[in-house]
Formats: C-alpha cells, sequence, structure tokens
C-alpha cells in the first residue's frame, strides 16, 4: 500500500439488537437493517443478538460470507430496493443506497456474585464466522436459556465469559459494553467494578477496546489513565433501524474483521486498515449522564449529590449516581489526555454530533418522528447520499442551499457550540443548536441572527466544570465534503 495514498473512510455500528431483545421493533430482519444502515452512511454493521438460536437460523439464510472482507452479505442485494420501499420516509428512496457488510455480534449479561457482590455487567462478544458463533453458542447454551432473549442473561463470570471467547477461535474476541451505566456494566455505580483487573482478572490484557456507551465521551473516559492502553469505541445499542448509527467507528482502508480486529489491537501497527476514532453522541443527551431521582423529577450534579450525601432531596430515597459522577470517583487526571496520531478523527479521535431528525426537528417545529420532519429528512438523505456524510463531511454552505438553517445548525454542533441538559436517572438528555428566539426566528422565515446559542445551559460541561454560557468543546478539524454526492471522504 503506497503510504502516501489518503486511505478511504468507513464507519462501523458494531452494536446494535435485532427483533429476538426486548423492547425492540417486532419488524426487524437483516434486510431492513440493511437499508437502514444505507440510508445512515454505515459500511459494516452488527449483526446483534447471534446467540439467540432463531436469529442466527435467520442470519445464515439471508447473509453469505463476502470473501473478500471476511464479513457476510446480503445474499438477495437485490432485497434492498424493496425494503427502502418499505422505510418509513415520504418520497422515493435513494436508488444507490450500498448495502453495508455484517460482522457477527452479541450481547451478554452476566450477572453473578464476586466480592461479596452482585455483579451486572453486559459484554459485547465477535466472531469472524458462524461455524465460530455456533460452536461458541454450543458451550454457552450450557449456561442458560439462550432462546429466552436476544440479550441472555446468564449467570456467568465476565472473566469465565473471556476465557471461553478466547477458547472459541483466535480471531474471537469480546469488548465491555457501555462501561459506565450505573446498573448493568463494568465500571457501573451500582455493581460494577473499580478496574479492568478486578473484573477479567488474569485475563484483562486480553481485553483491548472498551465501549464508551451514550452517557460518556472520549474526553471524560481519558480522564482516568488506566483505561490508556484500550482502545474507545462507540456504538449505537440500536433497538430501531431509525437509531442506528447514533454512535459508531471510523476507520480508514480495506474493510475486513482482520483489519478492524488488528487496528482496535494495536493502532501502531500501520496495516490495511487503521482506527481513527468515534462519532459520538454529546454525552449530555445520554439517559444516565448525571445523577438523581427521577421519580421526583430531581437532577443532581455530582456535588450536589456529594453535598446532599446521595440522597433525594425530595423523598431521602438514594438517587442513581449517573457516569459522570463515577468516571470523577475513578479519574486521576483533570484534563484529558489523548493518544491520537496525526490521522486522528478531529484531531483527538472523536467528534460529537447530533442526529439529522433532532436538528430538522428544531429547525421546522414538529417531533423528530413527524411526516414533515421525515419529508426533509429524506429529501436531505436523498441529496447528500447518508445521514452520517450529511453531519460530518460536507460543508455548511452546500447544506445551506438545502435549507439554510440546517448548514448553520451542523456548524454549530461540529463546533460543540450546542446547549446542553443533560439526562440522568433513565430519562434522555437534551442537546440543542439554536436558542428559543432563534428558532422562533427561523420559523417565521426571518434567517438565523448569526449569534451562537444563548442563555443558561442546564447540565454540566466535563471541561469547564460549571453551568451556565453555551459549553463548548474545541472546534474539530474536518475532512474536505466528497464532491459527488454520497461519496465517502479520505485522509
Amino acid at each position: 500500500m503506497n503510504a502516501d495514498r489518503p486511505m478511504p473512510c468507513f464507519r462501523a455500528d458494531l452494536h446494535i439488537h435485532s427483533r429476538y431483545s426486548r423492547a425492540t421493533s417486532p419488524r426487524l430482519s437483516p434486510t431492513l437493517l440493511a437499508a437502514w444502515a444505507a440510508i445512515k452512511g454505515l459500511a459494516v454493521l452488527g449483526t446483534g443478538d447471534f446467540t439467540h438460536p432463531l436469529w442466527r437460523k435467520e442470519l445464515a439464510e439471508v447473509l453469505v460470507p463476502d470473501e473478500a472482507s471476511g464479513l457476510y452479505r446480503l445474499r438477495d442485494q437485490a432485497s434492498l430496493a424493496a425494503a427502502l420501499a418499505e422505510l418509513p420516509l415520504p418520497g422515493p428512496p435513494k436508488a444507490g443506497a450500498a448495502a453495508p457488510l455484517f460482522l457477527l455480534q452479541g450481547e451478554i449479561s452476566s450477572i453473578y456474585k464476586r466480592g461479596g457482590k452482585t455483579r451486572r455487567v453486559h459484554n459485547l462478544v465477535f466472531m469472524p464466522h458462524l461455524e465460530a458463533a455456533e460452536a461458541f453458542c454450543r458451550r454457552l447454551d450450557a449456561t442458560g436459556n439462550l432462546a429466552a432473549d436476544g440479550r441472555p442473561i446468564l449467570g456467568l463470570d465476565s472473566r469465565d465469559l473471556l476465557e471461553m471467547v478466547l477458547e472459541t477461535h483466535p480471531a474471537a474476541f469480546l469488548v465491555p459494553a457501555h462501561i459506565w451505566t450505573p446498573w448493568f456494566s463494568l465500571f457501573g455505580s451500582k455493581s460494577g467494578f473499580d478496574s479492568l483487573e478486578e473484573c477479567f482478572g488474569d485475563l484483562a490484557p486480553a481485553v483491548f477496546a472498551l465501549e464508551t456507551g451514550l452517557s460518556s465521551d472520549p474526553a471524560m473516559n481519558r480522564l482516568w489513565s488506566r483505561l490508556d492502553s484500550c482502545r474507545l469505541i462507540s456504538n449505537s445499542d440500536a433497538h430501531s433501524g431509525e437509531n442506528l448509527g447514533r454512535e459508531a467507528n471510523v476507520f480508514a482502508g480495506t474493510i475486513s474483521y482482520r483489519g478492524m480486529l488488528e487496528a482496535l489491537k494495536d493502532p501502531s501497527v500501520r496495516g490495511e486498515t487503521r482506527f481513527l476514532g468515534t462519532l459520538e453522541f454529546y454525552p449530555e443527551e445520554g439517559k444516565y449522564h448525571l445523577d438523581g431521582h427521577r421519580a421526583c423529577n430531581v437532577r443532581l450534579s455530582p456535588q450536589e449529590t456529594r453535598a446532599l450525601d446521595g440522597r433525594c432531596p425530595v423523598c431521602g430515597e438514594p438517587v442513581t449516581v449517573g457516569v459522570l459522577n463515577r468516571v470523577l470517583e475513578l479519574a486521576d487526571r483533570s484534563e484529558p489526555v489523548y493518544a491520537a496520531g496525526p490521522e486522528a478523527l478531529a484531531g483527538r479521535g472523536f467528534l460529537s454530533l447530533v442526529p439529522l431528525a433532532e436538528l430538522l426537528s428544531e429547525i421546522l417545529g414538529p417531533a423528530p418522528k413527524s411526516r414533515k420532519v421525515m419529508e426533509s429528512y429524506a429529501g436531505a438523505v436523498a441529496r447528500f447520499g447518508s445521514e452520517l456524510s450529511i453531519l460530518q463531511d460536507w460543508e455548511p454552505a452546500e447544506l445551506a442551499r438545502f435549507l439554510p438553517p440546517l448548514g448553520e445548525a451542523v456548524d454549530r454542533v461540529r463546533r460543540g457550540e450546542v446547549l446542553r441538559e443533560g439526562g440522568y436517572d433513565g430519562a434522555y438528555g437534551r442537546v440543542t443548536v439554536f436558542d428559543e428566539q432563534e428558532r422562533r426566528e427561523i420559523r417565521r422565515f426571518a434567517g438565523l441572527s448569526g449569534r451562537g446559542p444563548r442563555g443558561p445551559v442546564r447540565g454540566l460541561s466535563l471541561l469547564d466544570g460549571s453551568e451556565g454560557g453555551p459549553a463548548k468543546r474545541p472546534a474539530p478539524s474536518l475532512p474536505a465534503p466528497p464532491s459527488p454526492a454520497g461519496s465517502e471522504p479520505a485522509v
């Protein structure tokens, strides 16, 4: 490979769910997931739930090995067009949308006793092919009922699960899922551990990547030096097609199972594929960013929680300690330290985005899933190629030709000029771009004021530790837009 030649980028969402998991869309099928992935701009998609026997059978029927990549593709490529036509998007689908490749992925909920405590940890498991997945599931089936849920609940220690994964195939690997979520995660405040070593013991060195989850981002995770040896990945954890790609990973180079695995294992090895970083939710939008007690409508900062001795000021019950509080409890730095190299996304390995439907809802007025917003969404995707291409690649001036406020909205999101209201105790937070006056001006067709967001920011900024004024992050260095609509950037 010519080292001077730019490597094409691709996006991968490696943690999703099937219709066999709880609280998922009953319409989910591999083909429908592929259609949504094409709309979102994802080149690689986790299959979700390969441990469920019926879903695994369906995957074997609908997918075939892609010899060039070591991944899987739709057996009937023509079925994508039919699936695109079924999406709840007004107007015709984009005819040139490309089907993604699939990577075998599942999530396992482990509930077990360790160190005198009940531990609840979710882990992602990845397999290189269906034969390995079958062998793994034969062993796993002895520990619990895999048919009960797409994300099975097993009394299996995380360390023993990891050992089982490693013994199944040399290219199989495990990634702890949404590592800070209070109730079910590696470092969760309710039932987690205080280190990788405490959870995985002698096998901890085999864990080379961690999933940050919606309520944290790399800036938060890089406050703790003990995570420096791990790559940080982000995925949607989607339970519906619409939520695919709300977080994703960005790679450069050849799309292959082996390439992605090696890039995550050791980024210093300049192979055919390189890991550039992640596309992130603003963490304040996640359901567990701040502390609080939703039943009493109480949202608290970590400092307020400590002052209240962890109790709700309304009812006196313990509050749910959120992700930010837990990160700060284990952190040993006051500022994040990034190991990202010159190729890293936005210079630090991540870029924070707001879903396109949310931006259009803010501009147009109706809810993100309303017909008016979906009409605009479909038109934007048809013109620019995919949702993530709009949010990540295209110049604001080009977007403004489609809808003038959209260019300004995307530009502000990329610069971190957003208003944030932190989520807590299972309630999603809210991130907005325009203040109320600007929204009124937009809807009266009076145009943008040209100012950034104004007014108080409810919630916390990790970077300045304060409330008030819009919380801003350093402006990212963005790739140039693709010249033809829908093509991917090069780095």
